[in-house]
């Protein structure tokens, strides 16, 4: 076989995979390679953040008191649940800006699950909230002291209580109790405990809502005891000495929400 029939063979083998790659790449919408510029690519328009550093997403203007505060939430999830998220103040610059300080406008309790992390489903970025996080919302000095700092410290003019449906912490103390489980401390004597650990401190402290949904008696008992909890530990918060001389001002704002799993919406319930 001649050199140059192997050459043409190669050209053609070549050929066909070059144009194969186009193909795919147009199918999947990749740009093509060679023809490609960064510079030409479509930008989303810059704008100035709080810090004045620059970034992509919203423009960054003050917030003044707490309606303002739960006004840039609730549009954030908006965005989020509509599938039009832009992703604001996750840039270097946003980075680089709050290397040395921070003003978050809004501070958020929410529960462990994984499937509620409130930077995504309020579409927010860096610097943005604070955001504390226990299983079933449950308050012990370390989340107080934490969300009182953030008002004391920060200045931090909304506070929002978030629950969500299908709470996994809700559904297992309501099984620890229905089993004798959830006592403070451990089992008492003579009793077998349902729960091992410092769980039964979950328990304990979601049981209040638990009874409440069940004397209630009609409903979903989870959900029912999702709600009550949000409203106890709204109620808790509005008692801290600290907490109560910043909303009495007028400067802070303590509210209950609850997120929707399936639609991915957030419903306000209490404070509004």
């Amino acid at each position: 076989m001649s050199e140059s029939t192997l050459s043409r063979r190669d050209f053609l083998r070549l050929s066909s995979a070059t144009a194969l790659t186009t193909t795919l790449s147009a199918c999947v919408g990749y740009p093509p390679m060679a023809e490609s510029n960064p510079d030409s690519a479509p930008k989303p328009p810059q704008v100035s953040d709080a810090s004045g550093a620059g970034g992509y997403g919203l423009p960054e203007t003050p917030v003044n008191s707490p309606q303002e505060a739960l006004q840039r939430l609730m549009e954030g999830n908006q965005r989020f649940v509509a599938n039009r998220v832009i992703n604001p103040n996750r840039t270097p610059q946003r980075r680089a800006a709050l290397a040395h300080s921070q003003k978050p406008f809004a501070t958020v309790l929410g529960c462990v699950d994984s499937r509620v992390p409130p930077e995504i489903l309020f579409d927010l970025g860096l610097g943005d909230l604070l955001v504390i996080r226990s299983a079933g919302e449950v308050l012990d000095e370390a989340v107080t002291g934490s969300i009182e700092f953030g008002s004391f410290e920060l200045q931090i003019p909304l506070i929002v209580v978030l629950g969500h449906e299908r709470c996994g912490a809700v559904k297992a103390a309501i099984e620890a109790l229905e089993h004798g489980g959830g006592h403070q401390g451990g089992k008492k004597k003579g009793e077998h405990s349902a729960v091992p650990g410092d769980l039964g401190y979950l328990v304990q402290n979601l049981r209040p809502a638990i009874e409440k949904a069940q004397s209630w008696g009609m409903g979903d008992i989870a959900e029912n005891a999702m709600r009550a909890n949000v409203s106890m530990v709204v109620q808790r918060l509005k008692k801290s000495p600290v907490l109560s001389a910043a909303e009495e001002s007028g400067r802070l704002k303590i509210v209950g929400a609850r997120y929707d799993l399936d639609s991915g919406a957030v419903e306000m319930l209490f404070g509004v």
